[in-house]
């Protein structure tokens, strides 16, 4: 008589954190008026990354229809361009878009990304069905409809990202962007809760991204459009999900074949807090640098002794030793020696970032191409640089009342002398500036417009994009179409 053990074929019950997720979405009213004060605030930040995105190649060119040529009937429109395209093709241009740049909004956590990325799946479809709300017998959705999506989808993101660290397994973050976009998105598209389940768990038994195309030797500009494949698979599921599609209940915790088994180590998934809309109100935003996130107060304190040195007639190129006193996951991420082979390198290297700003007093995406990266002094600057971990910096880093992404930079001249070092803890974009940095990301906001349409039609988007409730009750297609190139 065998001892082997044969499993179980009982039909499981869903998984708890799948059940939590679209109970959350279905029945959790969001009243927070500064949730959605954030969330409009997010979205034209998000919108104005993406146009800003069409201006390089480099992204343009992986946008528009899969086979050259298409166009939908009643599809969607991508922002900036003509393109109208099945949902599920828009979410990905619409998200290769808002990511290109990484100048998007951030969270950081156990682990880290950028949930506005959601809003390429979010967008995507809200539009589509506004363009069919007369076939499928339902109201067009409005920019409200838009908001609360993106909080929901901020929201589930990020808690998951609190205690739960893919990137210790070798998972790209965008795992979370397909799982918050398939919970949404389905909702958007009237699933009851059975298929929102059969949805959900669709986003989890997927095979997911490596993170290898964001770290050395491989670091790469899949990274810039891996988002935007995450919220298009989202949507692709959520789709298949409304036809029926099955689901599977144990996706998480099955034995053996579950993702917690063959992706974790066996490590259960958690939520470290209830759902409700404590991301969208503490998310971090990018206003000043397009740079990855934990690098920012660097590149700040950067600039202030740009100013130092101008003030007191030295050079960068006088420096003999500068070190970055830094949190633990700066390093873990953005702390990289030798050759920088593309932007997409350029941009996830801490050395870089500081000695541009050292030089230039600057940080723009036109500074990670290669004519600017071919100046000798950049290299010859990182050289000269530390990162050394403070323990402090990295315990603020994960601590939810502060959650800082503190940076300091100290200078040794070669003539033996220094400067006082320069510490900033919050970045401009942390929920703790938001005085400060709100009326500058509306800033950036207009020059992004600035750089893609005609004043009076920047003028028009401007009228409805800053008045919070012409914005809310403005059906989803209206307020797309004003983004069409003329």
């Amino acid at each position: 008589m065998s001892d082997r053990h044969t499993p179980s074929n009982e039909r499981a019950a869903w998984d708890a954190l799948l059940v939590d997720i679209v109970d959350y979405v279905r029945d959790t009213p969001i009243d927070s008026a500064r949730a959605f004060d954030t969330a409009h605030h997010c979205l034209l930040d998000t919108l104005g990354c993406g146009l800003e995105a069409l201006a390089f190649p480099a992204c343009s060119k992986l946008l528009g229809p899969v086979v050259p040529g298409i166009s939908v009937i009643n599809g969607a429109r991508v922002p900036g361009t003509h393109y109208v395209l099945d949902p599920v093709q828009a979410a990905f241009n619409i998200g290769a878009m808002v990511r290109w740049l990484d100048f998007n909004d951030t969270w950081l956590a156990a682990e880290w990304g950028h949930p506005s990325d959601n809003l390429g799946g979010i967008l995507a479809v809200a539009d589509w069905l506004g363009r069919n709300a007369a076939g499928l017998r339902r109201a067009p959705p409005t920019m409200h409809d838009v908001l609360r999506a993106m909080i929901k989808a901020h929201e589930i993101q990020g808690v998951l990202a609190l205690d739960n660290a893919f990137n210790r397994v070798g998972l790209d973050h965008v795992v979370l962007v397909k799982v918050a976009t398939t919970a949404v998105v389905a909702h958007l598209l009237g699933l009851d809760r059975e298929r929102m389940l059969n949805a959900l768990s669709l986003a989890w038994v997927d095979g997911q991204s490596l993170r290898t195309y964001r770290h050395a030797p491989n670091t790469g500009s899949r990274k810039s459009w891996a988002a935007g494949d995450a919220t298009s698979r989202g949507v692709r599921l959520a789709l298949m999900a409304a036809t029926g599609e099955m689901g599977y209940p144990s996706v998480l915790s099955a034995p053996t074949w579950g993702f917690e088994a063959v992706s974790m180590h066996g490590q259960a998934l958690r939520l470290a807090r209830p759902l409700g809309s404590y991301v969208m109100e503490n998310v971090l935003f990018k206003i000043s640098f397009p740079a990855e996130f934990h690098g920012q107060t660097a590149v700040e304190a950067a600039i202030l002794l740009h100013q130092q040195l101008k003030a007191t007639g030295r050079s960068p190129m006088d420096i003999a030793q500068l070190t970055i006193r830094t949190q633990q996951a700066c390093i873990r991420i953005i702390d990289k020696q030798g050759p920088l082979h593309n932007p997409a390198d350029r941009d996830h290297c801490v050395q870089y970032m500081v000695a541009i700003a050292l030089l230039h007093g600057r940080l723009v995406a036109e500074d990670y191409e290669d004519d600017v990266a071919a100046d000798p002094r950049i290299d010859a600057l990182r050289a000269r640089m530390q990162c050394v971990e403070d323990a402090g910096f990295s315990a603020d880093y994960l601590d939810p009342e502060k959650r800082s992404i503190a940076n300091a930079l100290s200078v040794r001249f070669n003539d033996g002398s220094d400067l006082p070092e320069v510490v900033v803890e919050y970045p401009l974009g942390h929920a703790r500036r938001r005085g400060e940095g709100m009326p500058l990301l509306r800033d950036k906001f207009r020059r992004h417009l600035a750089h893609r349409f005609p004043t009076a039609q920047q003028q028009r988007i401007l009228a409805v994009s800053l008045d919070p409730v012409a914005l809310a009750s403005m059906p989803v297609t209206a307020y797309v179409d004003l983004y069409l190139p003329t």
